[in-house]
């Protein structure tokens, strides 16, 4: 057991008797607030929406190419410097709030440049709000995870994610067919409107979740320290810099989608008719999937990165080879089955990850080893951003069988992981 399991074990017991009895309303604000800022995460997906919108609006391709590095590594780099003033607060929550409110404010912006906008001048404003966006999601990443330990006993907390995952995947799947079946006009306009309409999600989340009951944390008196008391973590947890590598490698399981629409994109022209049914296919992969990976991780977060890594590795296997030898993944059909198969080993990262680090860490150090650790994958993300070049110049198959390496890589070093869901 190691010393940070310790502490946990010997200073959350009455805690958590308590929070076990505020379950019930905490439960029902954090499942509320999450699924509608997930489903207007699902509205706005760089990777999809944003790409389609820019590319619509004349944009230059080498702005398109910078959405999810954006998106991505704004809202991980950010966070070490924001831990320390984020872990001065008795509370989160108003931390939170704070974050998702800003976050409305900018989908709102993005939706608005859109309108007024065209061209460069429209994917330079639309970049620049997700830029602000991403740092206030920043704020939330590094608030929640205390959040929801101090709110939600340990063992249920990844059912409340993949509830709210599960709802979200709806509104997801609602918007995509919307616009797949025309009920949602695929034109700028339609779609700004609806990027507007997220941001009021977000505004609504905000308004919500301040209603959390959250158990105070006394201020300490060492709440500010250097930049070396916030590297210490680094050097002095084994376990924790193997995360941080599990996680870099599972980074591939975010940076694979555009490659495979590269790899299904027979005719470049028909790009702009392909939202719909891929938002589709990206939404019943959270629908299918959220849940299930919410409560695999709180039997073990660790077997589910394992799971999530080699599924990632099957999926970016087969459409690697598929490309390479065929030229193609089957069409329109292959390209959403393959993104469905990946989101859903997307997922499994995704929910495995914030459960792992939220159990194996304690309330005085949750923040710290949270804005480390996302600020060190964010620089990873910037990195990964030169995989373009490689698909350049080798195609998007080399590329994809890159990425299946990594995720490969990644099953091993999460076996090595500890079991932070047994009782300590």
């Amino acid at each position: 057991m190691s010393l940070a399991q310790q502490t946990y074990a010997a200073v959350t017991g009455a805690d958590e008797d308590r929070i076990e009895r505020r379950e019930p309303r905490n439960g029902a604000v954090q499942v509320a607030a999450l699924a509608l800022t997930k489903t207007a995460d699902a509205i706005l997906e760089p990777k999809l929406t944003l790409a389609w919108l820019l590319t619509a609006l004349g944009a230059p391709g080498a702005l398109v190419g910078w959405l999810v590095p954006v998106r991505e590594a704004g809202s991980l780099l950010p966070q070490l410097a924001l831990a320390q003033w984020v872990e001065r607060r008795r509370t989160r929550k108003l931390v939170w709030a704070f974050g998702s409110a800003m976050q409305g404010v900018a989908a709102v912006g993005i939706g608005l440049s859109a309108l007024m906008l065209e061209g460069a001048a429209a994917g330079w404003a639309i970049l620049a709000w997700l830029a602000a966006l991403a740092v206030a999601r920043s704020l939330c990443s590094l608030s929640h995870k205390d959040t929801l330990a101090r709110s939600i006993p340990k063992t249920r907390r990844g059912a409340i994610s993949g509830i709210a995952g599960s709802i979200a995947a709806v509104g997801g799947l609602a918007f995509g067919a919307a616009l797949a079946l025309g009920v949602i006009p695929l034109t700028v306009e339609a779609v700004s409107i609806a990027l507007m309409s997220a941001g009021g999600l977000w505004l609504v989340a905000a308004l919500i979740f301040p209603g959390l009951k959250e158990a105070e944390e006394p201020r300490r008196a060492d709440a500010r320290r250097d930049a070396g008391g916030l590297f210490a973590p680094l050097r002095e947890d084994a376990m924790l810099r193997r995360f941080i590598l599990a996680r870099a490698l599972l980074t591939a399981t975010a940076l694979a989608p555009p490659f495979i629409v590269m790899a299904a994109a027979a005719d470049p022209d028909q790009r702009l008719g392909a939202l719909g049914p891929l938002l589709l296919a990206a939404a019943a992969a959270g629908f299918a999937s959220s849940y299930v990976w919410g409560r695999l991780s709180d039997r073990s977060s660790r077997k589910t990165l394992m799971a999530a890594g080699a599924l990632a590795a099957t999926v970016l296997t087969a459409a690697a080879l598929a490309k390479a030898t065929t030229g193609g993944l089957g069409g329109a059909l292959g390209a959403a089955l393959a993104l469905f198969a990946a989101q859903i080993a997307y997922e499994g990262a995704r929910q495995g990850r914030k459960l792992h680090l939220t159990d194996m860490t304690t309330d005085d150090a949750r923040a710290r080893y949270t804005a480390l650790s996302n600020s060190l994958i964010g620089g990873v993300l910037i990195l990964g951003g030169a995989l373009g070049l490689v698909a350049d110049a080798y195609g998007s198959a080399a590329t994809l069988a890159i990425l299946a390496a990594f995720a490969a890589l990644s099953a091993p070093v999460s076996y090595a992981l500890a079991e932070v869901q047994r009782d300590q």
